[in-house]
């Protein structure tokens, strides 16, 4: 009975988290030659709604960009100024704002 009991608990997990990454719409990136380089070395610790909600300017994008890899972000020191050159040029300070689109419908 105590086996049943935990398979079915399992099971319920896994169907909630099925679930829930059903529900999660993803962000990509923009396009560019840093795209795969920001997805794998800035998206496996956040997600990508972290960067595109940001508007900073290139020296800004700097002190972050070396924060996380003095975090411990893999990204190459090869690849550092162009990371923030990717990032400067697609979340500038005079873009409009994010806007994150509803996970559910309007209750009214």
């Amino acid at each position: 009975m105590f086996k049943l009991r935990l398979i079915a608990i399992g099971l319920l997990w896994i169907f909630i988290a099925a679930y829930a990454g059903a529900q999660t719409s993803t962000v990509e990136l923009p396009a560019g030659p840093m795209q795969s380089k920001a997805r794998t070395g800035c998206a496996v610790c956040h997600d990508a709604h972290i960067l595109v909600q940001q508007r900073l300017s290139k020296a800004a994008w700097g002190k972050e960009v070396d924060k996380m890899i003095k975090w411990g972000a893999p990204v190459s020191p090869s690849d550092r100024d162009a990371l923030v050159e990717y990032f400067s040029n697609n979340f500038p300070p005079d873009k409009p704002p994010y806007i994150a689109q509803r996970s559910a419908p309007n209750k009214r």
